[in-house]
């Protein structure tokens, strides 16, 4: 394994946000980060990432390669409610890739832009485009030719959702012709599928959930909790009990980034280790996403 990714000093831990979410280029100022930093420290005492004092530097080529405009833009992706989620209050992005993102920020001394999307292909587009320094997505062999990946930090589930008194009883059914499975175009879910279904067939938008329930589909697929919650209010559907696919949440950064990619999964292991992604995710509320193993 390698080395645990070291924190900076002092004087460099608490760069600014810039958060794209709701509005481009809308900076908080330095002094509101450092208010709202501390009063975290407050309220999570028991974060592994905001204890002790920060002693070493990372290198010049791993900031450099990790935030080449002098800022590290981040992918934030609101569409996977285990990843991220949008305080109500504030409409703020909350979540453990939020708090990931701002602990690397911290770590290397340079601002933060979360740039919000909904939907994981969006944000695979994106980053080929050269606007993303580091993303949040599910490991998959069609992304690994453009990032290099760390090992999963997290690990949920891909299951199906199908109406009530459908015959579809296993997960096993669903590969049948005649058989129609709604996805989010460019989903984990959806490339893992498009490589495994030989009978069923694939129908891709926006909202897989939406094509479902609107074109009477057989099948939805998507992560657990979303199709867990969309059932409980409506009672017409049921989640197949099993899953078809186990999805492996993983950071990245663009081909040939190096020295920043090692970087990364020596944090990705840290931040297991030190407890920081099991606390992240009880403090959103997702008790049902588990921690990943370490990398081998």
């Amino acid at each position: 394994m390698s080395e645990a990714a070291p924190p900076l000093p002092e004087d460099r831990q608490e760069p600014a946000l810039i958060n794209r979410c709701d509005r481009i280029n809308a900076v908080v100022s330095l002094t509101g980060v450092i208010a709202g930093l501390r009063a975290l420290r407050t309220a999570n005492p028991g974060n592994p990432s905001q204890r002790g004092s920060i002693v070493s530097s990372v290198q010049s080529d791993v900031v450099k390669e990790l935030s080449p405009t002098g800022r590290l833009r981040v992918a934030i992706n609101l569409g996977n409610m285990v990843l991220a989620q949008k305080d109500e209050a504030t409409g703020e992005p909350t979540g453990i890739t939020v708090d990931m993102a701002r602990e690397l920020s911290r770590r290397l001394g340079v601002p933060v832009e979360l740039v919000c999307f909904h939907a994981a292909g969006k944000v695979f587009d994106a980053l080929k485009t050269g606007t993303l320094d580091v993303v949040f997505l599910a490991i998959e062999p069609v992304r690994a030719a453009e990032i290099d990946f760390t090992a999963p930090y997290v690990i949920i589930e891909g299951v199906y959702m199908v109406p009530k008194e459908s015959a579809l009883k296993t997960v096993a059914d669903i590969d049948r012709v005649g058989v129609r499975v709604g996805v989010n175009k460019g989903s984990a879910y959806d490339l893992y599928l498009t490589r495994t279904l030989k009978q069923a067939e694939l129908i891709r938008g926006e909202d897989g959930i939406g094509l479902f329930i609107n074109n009477r589909l057989e099948a939805a697929a998507g992560v657990k909790q979303p199709l867990v919650a969309f059932a409980k209010t409506n009672p017409g559907v049921r989640v197949m009990d099993g899953r078809f696919m186990e999805i492996q949440q993983a950071m990245g950064a663009p081909k040939g980034r190096n020295a920043g990619a090692r970087y990364l999964r020596a944090f990705v292991e840290e931040m297991k280790a030190s407890g920081f992604v099991a606390d992240a995710l009880r403090r959103s509320n997702q008790p049902d996403a588990s921690v990943a193993p370490p990398a081998n």
